[in-house]
C-alpha cells in the first residue's frame, strides 16, 4: 500500500495506543471496548467536561421567567 492509500492512522483517545480510522473499527477513534466504555463512564461521572457556564437548574429557569413576565406586565 502506498502512504496516500493507507488509512489515518489516530491516537485512541483513552490508552494513546494507534489506531487505524477505518470504517469497519466500530470502536473508532478508540482502540477497543474497553477504552470506548472507560471515556463514557469518565463522561458520565463528570471526570471530562465541556468547559463553559454552569448550567442553570429548573428554579433558576422558573425565576428567570417570572422576572421577564413581571418586567412585560409592568410595561403595559
Amino acid at each position: 500500500m502506498t502512504d496516500s492509500n493507507r488509512p489515518l492512522e489516530v491516537a485512541c483517545p483513552q490508552c494513546r495506543k494507534k489506531v487505524e480510522w477505518r470504517e469497519d473499527n466500530p470502536y473508532r477513534p478508540f482502540c477497543s471496548e474497553r477504552c470506548r466504555l472507560i471515556d463514557l463512564g469518565a463522561w458520565a461521572d463528570g471526570s471530562h467536561r465541556i468547559a463553559g457556564e454552569p448550567a442553570m437548574d429548573e428554579t433558576e429557569i422558573d425565576e428567570m421567567i417570572m422576572r421577564a413576565e413581571r418586567a412585560f406586565q409592568d410595561e403595559q
